[in-house]
């Protein structure tokens, strides 16, 4: 996305730009988070064009069919086939060796309607790529979207989730009804009932 026209974007909905925390690592794994609308996605382009930082995003597949392919490269998409899930993790988490940057953001919710629980993956693949998480947001409540703290995977799934929904406590997503609470399946198995 041009500059101009994120800032224009970004001035029609009326909608401010964070500053980032602490520097964004050249490698991680991003959160895009609450994603509820797909609207998300041009808010989300414009803030990281406007904050310097390149993203590459995932996207199925059938998004980069047809004459919208090219544009969706262009803007950072990476085609994923959702029935192939077998080995993506690996395949992703590899794709950080390969480069000198990757930003590579994954809406962890998986879907834009409200859910009991994020996917997994994003946590995955930082871990086995070694590559810290960055939170980024765009927030209804505030109008504004952004980047937020970076976390190294401690291998303590609760500990590392804590520090998330922390940050993510009170951010309200573009549909308000469905945001959610972020929290994985994997958190619940150790738990009694």
């Amino acid at each position: 996305m041009p500059t101009l026209l994120a800032r224009f974007w970004l001035f029609l909905w009326r909608w401010k730009v964070v500053p980032p925390q602490t520097e964004i690592p050249a490698k991680c794994v991003m959160i895009a988070a609450p994603h509820t609308s797909n609207w998300d996605f041009p808010l989300t382009l414009a803030i990281a064009r406007l904050s310097g930082v390149k993203i590459q995003w995932l996207g199925k597949e059938q998004l980069f069919k047809g004459p919208m392919g090219p544009i969706m490269r262009r803007l950072g998409g990476v085609s994923i086939d959702r029935s192939a899930a077998t080995g993506m993790v690996s395949s992703l988490a590899a794709e950080f060796s390969k480069r000198d940057a990757l930003v590579l953001v994954v809406p962890a919710e998986g879907t834009r309607s409200k859910t009991d629980y994020w996917k997994s993956g994003f946590y995955r693949i930082a871990q086995e790529a070694e590559v810290p998480i960055v939170c980024a947001f765009v927030d209804t409540a505030t109008r504004s979207g952004g980047f937020g703290p970076v976390i190294e995977p401690s291998g303590d799934l609760t500990a590392d989730m804590d520090r998330v929904r922390a940050f993510y406590a009170g951010k309200v997503g573009l549909s308000k009804e469905n945001s959610g609470t972020p929290r994985l399946k994997e958190e619940d198995v150790d738990r009694p009932d």
